[in-house]
């Protein structure tokens, strides 16, 4: 799984494709039809790559790609709009350990949302490349 260049932003829904800089920021397009490009400047805005973001484990963290990777594997289909109790049922499955105290069903709802997005991408079946030593 490929999702190096993927990106959520803080304040704006749905995932983004990091394709460019400039010097007014970072360069995002939407990973929906529509291929909306923005600007989203560097100092007022947090991005998180996809393959940076953890989930809160009792133990440990638990990595969002391993999370993602296991819904594949299990070949769930998720409904991000299902109630509270069975998003955590579900989620229980796929991420055994993790934190319930501090994973909200809403973070587990935007996981699955996300899953949904990237699930048909080509960046989705491609093998992620070896990390820079």
């Amino acid at each position: 799984m490929n999702l190096r260049a993927l990106v959520s932003v803080t304040g704006k829904p749905g995932l983004f494709k990091l394709v460019g800089q400039n010097k007014g920021g970072f360069i995002l397009e939407t990973l929906d039809s529509a291929k909306i490009k923005s600007v989203v400047s560097l100092s007022s805005t947090k991005m998180a790559t996809l393959e940076d973001i953890t989930i809160y484990g009792e133990d440990e963290e638990i990595r969002l790609l391993n999370v993602f990777e296991t819904i594949k594997e299990k070949g769930l289909t998720v409904d991000p709009k299902a109630d509270g109790e069975t998003l955590r049922n579900t989620f229980r499955e796929i991420a055994p350990g993790h934190d319930e105290s501090r994973v909200y069903s809403s973070d587990i709802k935007k996981i699955f949302t996300w899953y949904n997005i990237i699930k048909d991408l080509p960046l989705f079946e491609e093998e992620a490349p070896a990390p820079l030593v």
